[in-house]
């Protein structure tokens, strides 16, 4: 998966999207160290997947304020 679309994001579960989110952080660690050894295939992926990171971020802080509103 190249990335994730946000509609995608919101059919997932709270379980879902925080395995989803702690995925995508080990992929981007993995992208950064590849980055820093120089062994880097795609170096756009890191663009890719920080975008990610931030759409699942984005979702779960829109269920968060959802929750407290009722």
């Amino acid at each position: 998966m190249i990335w994730v679309r946000a509609k995608e994001i919101r059919d997932m579960d709270d379980v879902e999207l925080k395995s989803k989110l702690q995925s995508l952080k080990e992929e981007m660690f993995n992208l950064y160290f590849q980055l820093s050894t120089g062994q880097i295939d795609n170096p756009l992926r890191i663009k890719e997947v920080r975008k990610s990171i931030a759409r699942c971020k984005t979702i779960m802080h829109e269920r968060q304020l959802a929750a407290q509103r009722g």
